[in-house]
């Protein structure tokens, strides 16, 4: 199977500038350069990028050459949200979140070339950039793409409105300074993407190619790689392993082929065989596993991999080993002067984001200890509730778990 056909099959491919055709000839052609960028909102990258990332690493792994863009000067300006404009950040934590992203994809994509567009926009005044780059670009043609059509009826500023030259002068530049001649981005980046194509079309008189690729969505609609509300950090001192195991271990049946095509490097036959033996038997979640267990291995390593497991079995089953399960420790004097239900599971963060939350929790049965549940939320816990290695083990809803060390 080819690299196209291989992405076809996997859903890989939504948008395209140009002729499908001629995204096949080069897909499947002579190495070539390309690029995928992001801008450093966060200092670190979360579990929606890691899509991107894949994408990247199966064309590098093709033999294409990836040069990844971490966004120091679109960063300080923002790409236009739908709903409203994006807070300024600092220089100072936007170049923090710059180190922080590349060393993340440095180590996932080891063969990847970074560049940050501040060094070639940092001198571009103004007055040149508006004669260079902005009289090839008409404002209706600004106006009609969805994201700036969205903001209309609320306003945006000019700032976020010409973000799309910002970043479509990027493909200019990578295009002439590291012979970057396709870009790949989420299906959200369209605009843009489209932008930097006509650009190099409108100033170099040269043909550039770019497609899309399908945002990853839970079976509620909302962007994967959310929870509650919450990214999920492929810095593991943000997010655990563990986290990232659990909330791919518990993918809906319905989704779970997608995101196993879409999140492992897995061949076809490996992942048909896989969903084969999960419809057999669903009860197994042979694809839920396998899809966890790969996706921590890629980005965490083999022993990051192999803990999450086995703290997931300790949490579900009483086997492995509790010292893999999330881990928090609280001053012993808690529990020997008793602490109460509600301040425990807010302390070590589960069940909620307010005592409120965990109150509801309790009392709908959902909360449990060392595997009993209770639903007395004024129940107040002490010495004689900890297990025989005097801890504890909180339990929020069927699939968090968290382990309280006492010291």
């Amino acid at each position: 199977m080819t690299l196209f056909e291989d992405l076809k099959w996997r859903g890989l491919i939504k948008d395209i500038a140009g002729e499908e055709s001629d995204l096949q000839k080069v897909l499947d052609g002579k190495p070539f350069s390309f690029y995928w960028g992001t801008d450093p909102t966060a200092d670190s990258l979360h579990l929606g990028h890691y899509s991107s990332l894949c994408m990247a690493k199966r064309l590098a792994n093709a033999g294409h050459h990836p040069v990844l863009l971490c966004g120091g000067a679109t960063g300080r300006i923002g790409d236009p949200r739908p709903t409203a404009e994006r807070e300024i950040i600092s220089e100072e934590k936007v170049n923090a979140n710059i180190n922080g992203i590349r060393a993340q994809i440095k180590s996932l994509v080891p063969t990847a070339e970074l560049v940050d567009n501040y060094d070639w926009l940092k001198d571009y005044t103004f007055l040149n950039f508006l004669r260079d780059v902005g009289k090839y670009i008409n404002v209706n043609y600004m106006l009609d793409k969805d994201i700036i059509r969205r903001r209309l009826e609320n306003g945006i500023t000019f700032a976020e409105f010409s973000y799309m030259l910002l970043q479509g002068y990027d493909f200019v530049h990578l295009f002439q300074e590291k012979n970057c001649i396709m870009q790949v981005a989420g299906s959200d980046q369209w605009g843009n993407i489209t932008t930097g194509v006509d650009l190099i079309r409108k100033m170099l008189n040269q043909a550039a190619y770019a497609f899309t690729m399908p945002l990853i969505l839970d079976p509620s609609g909302k962007k994967f790689g959310k929870s509650e509300g919450n990214a999920l950090w492929l810095d593991k001192t943000k997010t655990s392993p563990y986290q990232i195991y659990q909330y791919l271990y518990n993918s809906d049946d319905s989704k779970v082929l997608e995101y196993l095509k879409v999140f492992t490097f897995l061949s076809r036959e490996q992942i048909e065989e896989i969903y084969r033996q999960q419809q057999a038997a669903p009860e197994t979640r042979v694809a839920q596993k396998t899809l966890a267990y790969e996706v921590v291995k890629d980005i965490h390593g083999v022993e990051e991999a192999d803990k999450a497991v086995s703290g997931a079995k300790a949490a579900f089953s009483g086997e492995g080993n509790k010292d893999d399960m999330p881990t928090v420790e609280m001053e012993k004097s808690l529990i020997q002067n008793g602490i109460g239900a509600i301040d425990l599971f807010f302390a070590a963060k589960i069940g909620g984001a307010t005592k409120s939350d965990i109150r509801r929790l309790i009392q709908q049965g959902g909360a449990a200890v060392n595997a009993a549940t209770f639903n007395d939320v004024k129940r107040v816990l002490n010495e004689a509730d900890l297990d025989k290695d005097g801890e504890l083990v909180l339990r929020a809803g069927k699939k968090k778990f968290v382990r309280v060390v006492f010291i």
